[in-house]
């Protein structure tokens, strides 16, 4: 692979953490949060390959003086060269394709994180359906959800997840109990592509097939929403319908969870992460989502 080009924020960041050795006042002085100047940094020393900073104090490794006059000398150059600013240097483009509840439920929640440590980078969010891995338009990175056997893409696992069946509290008030797996089986269960009943019923030593009848809704977002509104019960991924949760729209009729058999993908084509922007985002995300799961 060849070598990636740091972006230039990643460069002054490193500079002004560098000088002033705190990362408030290098916040301060960039217009940018604290926690963007530290994503910043590690973005940097990942793209660089060596640590640039010793302890809590920013002291530099011998290896980061080192870096550190090459960066200021080619700050200097950029700043000499007529009509070029070293702060200004374009926007770049990033098309991200991702399926509607993964983008409501994980992603818009923490994208201002990511907006903010990369203002260079415009990025375009595009709708995929989940599954048929369908976009409207070309994008530079992907998030599927499925299996993972994706051999025209490389990819990596972002995020697992567990189901279990959610109900409006109204409904269950209404048609409950659901206490057994057959008192469950006759009410209205709401059906999805997605995530299948059978997955359910197995872990529970029953191997019935999928309802015949029933709604059936190909994304997670309208099937909570359905079961929301006392459409019957729908088999929710945890993680994705963790917000109808706690804004008290759906509650759970069991408390243990399944493991769900698909996952979401990060998937990319060969050369894409080359590209710093694309590199970038797919480091920012990996590393939010790891956050948000611990």
């Amino acid at each position: 692979m060849a070598s990636r080009i740091p972006p230039i924020q990643c460069l002054l960041t490193f500079e002004a953490l560098a000088r002033v050795r705190s990362v408030t006042q290098a916040a301060e002085e960039l217009h940018v949060t604290p926690s963007a100047v530290s994503h910043r940094v590690r973005q940097l020393e990942q793209i660089v390959g060596m640590r640039l900073f010793g302890r809590a104090d920013f002291s530099l490794t011998t290896e980061g003086s080192e870096y550190l006059a090459k960066v200021r000398e080619g700050i200097a150059r950029l700043e000499r060269f007529p009509g070029h600013n070293a702060g200004q240097s374009g926007k770049r483009k990033l098309r991200v394709a991702v399926t509607p509840t993964f983008s409501r439920s994980i992603l818009m929640p923490r994208l201002r994180a990511f907006i903010e440590a990369y203002p260079e980078i415009d990025l375009t969010l595009q709708v995929s359906i989940p599954l048929l891995d369908v976009v409207a338009e070309d994008a530079d990175l992907m998030v599927r959800f499925g299996t993972g056997r994706y051999a025209d893409v490389e990819h990596v696992c972002l995020m697992t997840d567990e189901v279990t069946p959610l109900a409006s509290p109204a409904y269950i008030r209404d048609n409950g109990p659901f206490d057994t797996l057959e008192e469950l089986q006759a009410a209205k269960l709401i059906k999805s592509p997605l995530e299948p009943w059978r997955t359910w019923f197995l872990a529970h030593g029953l191997d019935a097939v999928e309802p015949a009848e029933g709604s059936s809704f190909n994304d997670i977002g309208l099937m909570c929403d359905a079961a929301a509104q006392g459409l019957g019960i729908a088999l929710v991924r945890l993680k994705l319908g963790q917000p109808w949760i706690d804004n008290g729209a759906l509650v759970r009729l069991s408390p243990r969870n399944v493991p769900s058999p698909h996952a979401h993908y990060l998937c990319w084509r060969t050369g894409v992460m080359d590209r710093w922007e694309c590199a970038a985002f797919a480091d920012w995300l990996r590393s939010s989502i790891s956050d948000r799961a611990g």
